[in-house]
């Protein structure tokens, strides 16, 4: 339950701003990435892209996709592999 409102927030959060999230891959390395989840940042949607669809399917309440803006591609990571959130915009 805990869990689920963390990552409720966290979706919240990236609707609204850009966010740089610091997290480890489940291989080990170290990642820091700058995402989001606001409508005017993501790509249109198309059909042979599911991410980019409104509706997605529930994959795994662990894992989380975002919009990478430096990659300008769709990324996940693991919401117990976070170790900080920053603030994306300058």
């Amino acid at each position: 339950m805990i869990q689920e409102r963390k990552r409720q927030a966290l979706v919240e959060m990236l609707q609204n701003e850009i966010l740089v999230v610091h997290f480890t891959k489940l291989n080990g390395d170290k990642r820091v990435m700058t995402c989001t989840l606001k409508e005017d940042v993501l790509p249109p949607a198309k059909k042979d892209q599911p991410l980019t669809q409104k509706k997605i399917r529930a994959i795994n309440e662990e894992v989380l996709t975002v919009w990478d803006t430096n990659a300008n591609d769709w990324r996940a990571f693991r919401l117990d592999k976070i170790e900080k959130i920053e603030n994306g915009t300058v």
